[in-house]
């Protein structure tokens, strides 16, 4: 064939494309508007916090409306970053860590207040270059309970606690909490640590985002029990569970906490058959329901305690017994609920799905499958 004959159709198809190119000189421009959720929030709007196994540098929170289950955004975070939501509905926060090649380079720390209305980022403040570089923990990042506060926990491998204040959107403070780990937000002004030696240790600030004083009150024995920082807030009491199953409430309403009764998520016989905790976010809470939900293993022991599980266990919180069983088809690595009258509980499943339940009738809901890479943690409003 020769030179010419092979290039005729080439050149027949660019002379058309050219024709038809002067007959519609320019398409016009479309618009592509702006996708603005609806305010406030629905209870059930879930953010999933994703830190991608397979590419740390570049994790992202996904939004979706798990009962329609459809997905309704999503922001990009950075390094491992801990996310947050305000108690306003308004903010969802997220602690940043970026490099400025990438992988490596000059490490610049950001808090990013980001709009849950249209997911877009409102402001910034550069923090320290402290912020914990840790598999994504729920008290890793908080908020007061007026917002006016955002608490930030540091790892040098010292630690201490970045205040920004929201108002002024600058860097209040840093309080060391040495030997001490996160922070359990308190009311509107303090927050709480769980110490090495078992002390759950109160810092409280002023109005300028600085420490004012700090109390320490005994709480575990850590030569007897292995206490799961892993805690949860419901109201002014956090519930924090052992790796045996013990479930130690402390109220933190008052000037100084007071240690409630202890109790055990299984009897013995349970116990003798090998059912232990295990998960990441191994519990949950409905509080319009007074629900407690945990992840359980059938064949606990000491190295399963993080691992996922199928198993979920339903507690009266009132009675503090078991009151029926939750199984999902995949296995599951953390919980959360929603705080509504009708509440979900959505899991988090080692596959990057979200299980649903729907808590008011029991009955498993499906999934939204594959809905993240490596979803670690799941807030609501």
């Amino acid at each position: 064939m020769s030179v010419a004959r092979f290039l005729a159709p080439s050149v027949l198809a660019l002379s058309t494309c050219l024709a038809m190119g002067a007959a519609h000189a320019e398409l016009p421009t479309e618009s592509i508007g702006e996708t603005v959720l609806p305010f406030p929030p629905s209870p059930h709007r879930a953010y999933i916090v994703d830190v991608e196994f397979e590419n740390f540098i570049a994790g992202r929170v996904t939004v979706v409306d798990p009962e329609q289950k459809k997905m309704l955004g999503m922001v990009s975070t950075g390094f491992v970053a801990p996310s947050t939501l305000s108690h306003d509905a308004k903010t969802l926060y997220s602690a940043d860590t970026f490099y400025s090649r990438g992988t490596r380079g000059v490490r610049t720390d950001v808090l990013t207040a980001w709009d849950t209305s249209n997911l877009r980022p409102k402001w910034e403040v550069e923090i320290p270059a402290k912020r914990a570089s840790i598999l994504t923990q729920k008290y890793a990042l908080g908020a007061s309970s007026d917002d006016r506060f955002v608490y930030i926990y540091n790892f040098t491998p010292s630690t201490s606690v970045t205040v920004v204040d929201t108002q002024e959107k600058k860097v209040a403070s840093e309080i060391a909490i040495s030997g001490c780990v996160l922070n359990y937000p308190v009311g509107k002004r303090a927050f709480a640590s769980l110490c090495g030696d078992g002390q759950l240790q109160i810092t409280k600030i002023g109005d300028d985002g600085k420490e004012t004083g700090r109390s320490q009150t005994p709480f575990f024995d850590p030569n007897k029990e292995k206490l799961n920082e892993r805690g949860l807030a419901v109201g002014e009491t956090y519930f924090f569970v052992t790796t045996d199953g013990m479930v130690k409430p402390v109220d933190v309403s008052g000037d100084k906490p007071k240690m409630l009764p202890s109790w055990s998520l299984t009897t013995d016989e349970e116990r003798k058959k090998g059912w232990g905790t295990g998960g990441w976010q191994l519990m949950a809470v409905a509080p319009k329901l007074n629900r407690m939900y945990v992840l359980m293993h059938e064949e606990h022991s000491a190295g399963k305690w993080e691992d996922p599980s199928p198993f979920i266990w339903v507690y009266d919180l009132k009675t503090q017994k078991k009151i029926g069983t939750l199984e999902a088809p995949k296995p599951v690595w953390s919980l959360h609920a929603t705080t509504d009258d009708k509440p979900l509980l959505l899991g988090t499943d080692i596959e990057g799905g979200l299980q649903i339940f729907d808590l008011k009738t029991g009955k498993y809901n499906g999934a939204m499958d594959k809905i993240a890479k490596t979803p670690i943690l799941v807030l609501s409003h």
